[in-house]
């Protein structure tokens, strides 16, 4: 395994603790000022737009599971192929929402070293019952 992808195998660590902690200050560090989500259905949005959802998300505790199936580096680009399970449970003892899919990533090489989230095609769709 090379440098570059234990990084982000690390990054995607991160990303589900930070997730699971809920600390968006450590989630938005790790993805590029110029980020683009894309999510079915909806238009596409970035980095301010995610940390506004994130913060209606407080009372809500979520657990993730990432299994990386693709990683390809050229240079200080990547791309990644996940499949994720996961699921988001009112802390308030509401029912618990599970999605699961696949996502594809575009992840940068920044000018201090460190790999982060450019560019995110989330797949997830709700598990039916």
């Amino acid at each position: 395994m090379t440098d570059d992808e234990r990084a982000i195998r690390e990054l995607v660590e991160a990303w589900m603790a930070c997730s699971k902690a809920g600390d968006l200050s450590a989630l938005l560090d790790l993805m590029t000022d110029d980020v683009i989500f894309l999510t079915p259905g909806g238009k596409p949005f970035g980095k301010e737009a995610f940390a506004a959802a994130s913060k209606n998300m407080k009372n809500v505790a979520i657990e993730a599971r990432s299994e990386i199936q693709e990683l390809c580096i050229f240079g200080d680009w990547a791309y990644m192929r996940s499949y994720i399970e996961m699921t988001a449970t009112p802390r308030d003892g509401g029912a618990p929402l599970r999605r699961t899919g696949n996502t594809l990533t575009i992840l940068r090489k920044e000018a201090d070293g460190r790999w982060r989230l450019a560019r995110d095609a989330n797949l997830l769709a709700a598990e039916k019952s």
